[in-house]
C-alpha cells in the first residue's frame, strides 16, 4: 500500500548534519556547504518508500505555496509524466499524495504538508525506486527531490486487477466473468494460485457459502448458501477450467504481463489524501460528508456506523443493534433524507436503520414475519424523498424485488418485477424523484425500473446497451437518474420524464464502474473497481480526465463535494481500512 503525510503541525527538531550539495540551475553548477534535515530513503516492493535523501535533495526557492516539489525520471524514460507521489509524515494516519507532470514535476502545497519528517513512496506500474539511503532534513524552506526510477524486478504486486485482466487471455465473456472475484480479493491471487479446474470448482461452491460482506481477512458465512449457479452462471465446469488456464497450475504462465498508460495532463493536477482508520480490518463501503463537514460511512461487515472528522482527525463508532444475531452482520447504502437523518441498510440483518445525529439514537425497521426469510439482505434504502408521502423504499436481493415501508402505519409492500421472467435480474441502486416515485437498477440484466408511488405501476426501461448490469447511481435536481454500466463499461443517464437514455463510454478498458453522481458545475464522476482510476466527465464535451489512487482501493459508492470549488471526490478504501479525498486543481 501507498502511505503518505500531512498536517501543519509543529515543526520537529532534528539533528543538524553538515553536508556538501549539488545543484543544478540553469545549466550552471554550485557547490556549498549547509546544514539542514534530511529524511531517510529506502525501497519497498509494491510502492517504494523514500525518505528524502539519496535522491539528488537541494533547497527550493523559498515558495510560501509549495513544501516539497521535484521531478520523478528513470533511464528508459527520461522524464515521467502520471507518477503518483506520496508523503506521510511520521507517526501520521494521514498519505498527501501528488501525480508528476509532462515535465516529470511534481509539487505539494504547503497547506497539505507541515514541518516535519516525512517518507515518500510512489506508485508506477513496472517502476521502483533506483537509490536507497536514510537521512534527515530541516523543513526551514521548501525543498526539491529528484526521484530516480528503475525498473521494478516484480511487477506483480503492483497491478491493477484491470491489468491482469488484460494481460489474461480469453474471450470478452470469459473477462468479465472475473468481475465477480474483485469484490472480495484481487486477481493476482487467483493469478498465483495453483489450483486446477476440480480444485476451483470446490473453491467457487466454498464461495458460494460466504456473504458478500466478508473480509478476506474475517468470512461470514450465510446462514443458508447460495446456489452457486447465481454466482457463478450454468457453466460453472468451464469457468472453473478457464481459471486453470489463468494460474501457475501447469507452472508458469503462457502469457505476457500488461501495463495500463499512466495518466496524462489535467489527470496529473490533483492532490489525494488517505485517511487510515483506527484498525484493521475495516470495511467502509459508503462514504459520505455532511454539511458540517464531518464524515460518515458505513461498516460493510460489522454492526456501527462509523464518524471521522477530517479537521480534528478523531474518530467516533455508534453501535447499530443486531436484529439476528446468527445472521451475517453489517450495513451497505447509507443515505441523508431530507431532514439530514441518516439510513442504513440493514443487509442480512433484515430492514433499515434511522440514526438521528442529534441524538446519536437509532431506530430500526426489521422486515416483519411473513415477509423476512432466510435469504433477505437490504443491500440499498430510498429516504431522499419520504417526507413527500411519508413513505421510504428498501431493496431485497433475495427475492430479488422491492419494499415500501409506510412510516405512519409500520406497514410494508412488495413487489417483485421479474417474475416469469428469465434472467437473471436483481435489484441493486434504488433512487427518489421529486414525487418519492422509485427508479431501480437491474444488477443482474439491463433494465431501468420504475414503481410509480400513487399507483404501484411497475414498468421496465431496457438499457441501449445489451447485458450492461447497471449498478448504482444518484438522482440529479432535474430527476434524471444517472448511473454505471458495470459490465458494459459505460456511464448511463436516463431522464425519467422523456424515458429516453444516454449513454458514453469510459476511456480504459476493464475499468468497471460502479456508481456515478453529477455535481454542481455540471461534471460526473465515477471511478473504477479494477483500475483504481477516478474519473471526471466534461457533460458539455464528454471528455473524460482519469486520476490515478496511490493504493489499491476495491471502489465503490462515490461522493462528490459541492460545498468547494472545484468539488470534492470521496470514497472509501473498502479492502484496506481507509477513507480517501481527491481534489482536483482545475
Amino acid at each position: 500500500m501507498v502511505c503518505g503525510s500531512v498536517g501543519t503541525l509543529k515543526a520537529v527538531t532534528l539533528n543538524r548534519i553538515g553536508l556538501k550539495y549539488r545543484a543544478s540551475r540553469r545549466g550552471s553548477t554550485r557547490e556549498s556547504s549547509m546544514t539542514r534535515r534530511v529524511l531517510p530513503v529506502a525501497s519497498a516492493g509494491l510502492m517504494f518508500v523514500a525518505f528524502l535523501a539519496g535522491v539528488g535533495i537541494a533547497p527550493a526557492a523559498a515558495q510560501t505555496s509549495t513544501a516539497l516539489t521535484g521531478r520523478v525520471s528513470s533511464a528508459e524514460e527520461g522524464v515521467m509524466e502520471g507518477v503518483v507521489v506520496s508523503a506521510k509524515k511520521a507517526g501520521s494516519t494521514v498519505t498527501v499524495s501528488v501525480v508528476s507532470d509532462a515535465q516529470g514535476r511534481f509539487s505539494f502545497p504547503s497547506a497539505k504538508l507541515g514541518s516535519g519528517s516525512y517518507s515518500l513512496k510512489v506508485r508506477a506500474t513496472g517502476f521502483e525506486l533506483d537509490a536507497p539511503g536514510s537521512a534527515e532534513i530541516t523543513l526551514a524552506l521548501p525543498v526539491a527531490v529528484d526521484l530516480k526510477l528503475r525498473k521494478a524486478r516484480d511487477i506483480t504486486p503492483q497491478m491493477t486487477n484491470a491489468e491482469w485482466i488484460e494481460s489474461f487471455p480469453g474471450t470478452p465473456d470469459q473477462k468479465k466473468f472475473l468481475y465477480g472475484c474483485v469484490g472480495c480479493h484481487t486477481l493476482e491471487r487467483v493469478a498465483k494460485s495453483k489450483h486446477d479446474a476440480g480444485g476451483f470448482l470446490q473453491v467457487m461452491k466454498r464461495m458460494a457459502t460466504y456473504a458478500n460482506n466478508s473480509h478476506i481477512e474475517r468470512p461470514q458465512v450465510r446462514v443458508v448458501a447460495r446456489d452457486p449457479m447465481r454466482d457463478f452462471g450454468p457453466d460453472s465446469d468451464k469457468q472453473a477450467a478457464y481459471l486453470a488456464t489463468l494460474n501457475q497450475s501447469s507452472g508458469n504462465w503462457s502469457y505476457s504481463l500488461k501495463t495500463l498508460r499512466r495518466v496524462k495532463g489535467k489527470g496529473t493536477r490533483v492532490v489525494i489524501t488517505e485517511y487510515d482508520l483506527p484498525r484493521r480490518p475495516l470495511m467502509p463501503h459508503d462514504v459520505i460528508v455532511d454539511r458540517e463537514g464531518v464524515v460518515w460511512y458505513s461498516q460493510f461487515d460489522q454492526q456501527f456506523l462509523g464518524k471521522f472528522d477530517p479537521k480534528t482527525l478523531t474518530h467516533a463508532e455508534f453501535a447499530i443493534p443486531v436484529q439476528r444475531p446468527d445472521f451475517p452482520k453489517g450495513t451497505l447504502d447509507l443515505e441523508v433524507d431530507p431532514e439530514g437523518n441518516l439510513w442504513l441498510s440493514h443487509m442480512f440483518q433484515s430492514g433499515i436503520v434511522k440514526f438521528d445525529k442529534k441524538t446519536e439514537k437509532f431506530q430500526a425497521f426489521p422486515l416483519p414475519p411473513g415477509v423476512v426469510n432466510e435469504n433477505s439482505q437490504q443491500s440499498m434504502v430510498g429516504p431522499q424523498r419520504w417526507t413527500v408521502d411519508r413513505k421510504v423504499w428498501l431493496n431485497d436481493a433475495g427475492i430479488p424485488g422491492l419494499h415500501r415501508l409506510d412510516m405512519a402505519t409500520g406497514k410494508f409492500e412488495t413487489w417483485k418485477p421479474y417474475q416469469n421472467m428469465k434472467g437473471p435480474h436483481s435489484v441493486y441502486g434504488i433512487y427518489a424523484d421529486s414525487k418519492n416515485n422509485i427508479f431501480f437498477m437491474d444488477f443482474g440484466g439491463e433494465n431501468v425500473g420504475k414503481i410509480e408511488a400513487a399507483t404501484g405501476k411497475l414498468t421496465l426501461f431496457p438499457t441501449p446497451t445489451p447485458r450492461s448490469r447497471p449498478r448504482r447511481g444518484r438522482m440529479d435536481d432535474q430527476d434524471r437518474v444517472w448511473f454505471a454500466e458495470w459490465r458494459a463499461e459505460k456511464i448511463g443517464m436516463f431522464d425519467t420524464k422523456t424515458e429516453k437514455f444516454r449513454e458514453w463510454n469510459v476511456p480504459t478498458p476493464y475499468t468497471a464502474p460502479y456508481d456515478v453522481v453529477l455535481d454542481k458545475t455540471g461534471k460526473v464522476w465515477t471511478a473504477g473497481m479494477n483500475t483504481d482510476r477516478v474519473l471526471r466527465m466534461d457533460l458539455e464535451t464528454g471528455e473524460f480526465t482519469e486520476y490515478p489512487l496511490p493504493s489499491q482501493t476495491n471502489i465503490r459508492r462515490v461522493f462528490v463535494d459541492n460545498s468547494v470549488t472545484p468539488p470534492a471526490f470521496w470514497v472509501g478504501n473498502n479492502h484496506h481500512a481507509a477513507i480517501v479525498k481527491v481534489e482536483p486543481l482545475e
